[in-house]
């Protein structure tokens, strides 16, 4: 595990407050920024920007350790 990285439950918490900065990958559930159009890690290019879903998705990932290979684990 990475000490650099944030705190996954405060990550949650920001997300959650500002959901209409971001949205919900539909290929693998990954959250991104608003403005991405292809996702990072699955590339994919189907989202879902309801609030309530990225708010649900924030706080699912923030309860759990990590479980996806990122492109930072790539490097």
């Amino acid at each position: 595990m990475k000490n650099e990285t944030p705190n996954r439950a405060e990550t949650a918490a920001k997300i959650a407050a500002n959901p209409h900065d971001y949205k919900v990958c539909e290929g693998c559930d990954s959250i991104v920024g608003s403005t991405t159009a292809i996702c990072p890690n699955c590339h994919s290019f189907r989202f879902d920007g309801e609030a309530q879903s990225v708010i649900d998705q924030a706080l699912l990932l923030g309860s759990r350790e990590q479980r996806s290979v990122t492109a930072e684990d790539l490097a």
